[in-house]
């Protein structure tokens, strides 16, 4: 049986020929066939994941065996169909394929489907059809629970019975049943299907062995729902002082080396530690790399979640780099992480910068996912719904990154608040490589200024040529509690607090 790596290469070798073969095939108007020698003889795929992502319009693909998670996903208008069992995730963030399973579908199939169809023949798992918001997932056979969990549009029919849950937080679109269903959750309502409505679902269908019965039901959303408010991060990193280790300082004119190279080749340089976060992307001349959901420029990292995964191809090709939110997404295990990366590094080019965003609870599992898999950074969000503390969440970044990531892979920590040179320098110092923050609304490239050259003073003050000079012993907490969390020497005491020590 080989190996996950050798798995990981055969996929990415696959789709790196995957371009040329569907323009030869196009131009012939053939349908390109995945899984059988050019004779004709059945060779099955076995395992292989996230192949034939970013399908284009007018393409056909066939393929054979097991495959494994992401399969043609982030599709443009292409037609696969696929001979065998698919793990999870299948046509997900679906844009116009026309996708059919011809055996079983593992979990969250068509998940944040936009337009398109996806047929499952023979069931599907848990999750299928979660966040579509358009488009057709008909699926014959049994589903799994919370089937059309969150789903905003789009039709989901099924010929069998679903688990618990079905629909659960769904805010639009419609889930037809043709089995026994389970009652649903708040907020979404069972009612029989209008004559009206079984017609224009059967013409949808086509098929007439896919038609649904005039009993079917359709579960549809009740009203609106209500969003948890979870904890916030309500401290700065205004308890922690920087203080030089040397006797010298710097002349204030000195110039300080500040750049961060994110990447091994081709690697991406910021100017500062910093990658401002600008949701709708840079809209004047600044020069400086940042992290954004739209309109990403060429040297942009973008952000791939559960809203826009239907646009990841698009996304990804424009950017440097693109920063997969897991914690957007439904749990992804280490095969379906491998699948997405191999679908959006497939289609990002072999250069783009690939990282991981994550609560800073889960730093540890992000730190070591991040390096297992090869990624350039791990991004650890301070306001993950904890209500952590700043100060607290120092140790645990900088321990777990010093344990789980090499070289290679930088930790990074995500700020609720605008930094200030003193924040990046405080971060540098606890080994984090660089800070992400949302940015003000105006003058951004004043901002970055005025940063840079704070953190050039305080580099000057403390002696120090470069920020990689900069270490916890440049660190002191200004007060206990501080202290107690961060395990920093408190000031005037100049050693951290007991209990640090304590086994």
């Amino acid at each position: 049986m080989p190996s996950i790596e050798e798995v990981v290469a055969s996929s990415m070798s696959i789709n790196s020929r995957l371009p040329a073969q569907l323009e030869k095939a196009l131009e012939r108007n053939i349908v390109l066939r995945i899984g059988w020698t050019t004779n004709g003889d059945p060779v099955p795929k076995d395992g292989e994941m996230g192949l034939c992502p970013n399908l284009p319009e007018g393409s056909k693909v066939r393929s054979l065996g097991n495959l494994g998670p992401f399969t043609a996903a982030f599709g443009q208008g292409g037609t696969f169909t696929h001979q065998g069992d698919v793990d999870s995730f299948l046509g997900a963030g679906n844009n116009g394929n026309r996708i059919t399973c011809e055996r079983t579908a593992g979990p969250c199939a068509a998940y944040g489907q936009r337009s398109g169809r996806i047929t499952i023949l023979d069931g599907a798992g848990d999750d299928a059809g979660a966040m579509m918001s358009g488009g057709l997932l008909v699926i014959r056979g049994d589903s799994g629970i919370r089937i059309g969990g969150g789903m905003s549009g789009g039709d989901i029919v099924v010929h069998g019975d679903v688990g618990g849950d079905p629909g659960a937080g769904m805010t639009g679109g419609r889930i037809i049943i043709n089995g026994r269903c389970p009652s649903p959750p708040p907020g979404v309502t069972l009612r029989t299907l209008k004559k009206s409505e079984v017609k224009e679902i059967n013409d949808l269908l086509g098929e007439e062995d896919l038609h649904i019965p005039a009993d079917a039901v359709c579960l549809a959303p009740d009203g609106d729902p209500i969003e948890g408010i979870m904890a916030e991060c309500r401290e700065d990193l205004s308890g922690i002082s920087l203080i030089p280790m040397t006797t010298k300082h710097n002349p204030s004119y000195s110039t300080c080396d500040t750049v961060v190279l994110i990447g091994e080749e081709d690697a991406l340089a910021l100017p500062i530690p910093l990658l401002p976060y600008v949701p709708k992307g840079v809209q004047d001349d600044l020069f400086h790399p940042c992290i954004v959901r739209e309109n990403p420029r060429d040297c942009d990292i973008v952000i791939v979640d559960s809203l826009n995964i239907a646009d990841a191809a698009n996304l990804v090709q424009s950017a440097a780099g693109f920063a997969i939110d897991l914690d957007s997404m439904p749990h992804l295990d280490g095969a379906a992480l491998d699948g997405i990366l191999v679908a959006l590094r497939c289609i990002a080019g072999p250069i783009a910068k690939s990282m991981l965003i994550r609560g800073v609870g889960q730093t540890s599992s992000l730190h070591s996912d991040a390096q297992h898999h090869g990624l350039d950074a791990a991004i650890s969000v301070l306001n993950d719904g904890s209500g952590i503390s700043s100060a607290a969440s120092l140790p645990t970044v900088g321990r777990s990154a010093s344990a789980s990531l090499e070289e290679n892979c930088l930790a990074s920590m995500w700020l609720p608040w605008s930094a200030t040179s003193e924040d990046l320098a405080i971060l540098c110092a606890s080994n984090v490589a660089f800070t992400i923050c949302p940015a003000p609304d105006e003058n951004i490239a004043g901002w970055i200024a005025q940063v840079t050259a704070g953190l050039s003073a305080q580099l000057n003050r403390l002696g120090l040529a470069s920020i990689d000079s900069l270490a916890r012993a440049n660190l002191r907490a200004c007060d206990q509690d501080t202290a107690a969390v961060s395990g920093l020497r408190l000031a005037g005491y100049d050693r951290p607090m007991p209990h640090w020590f304590a086994r």
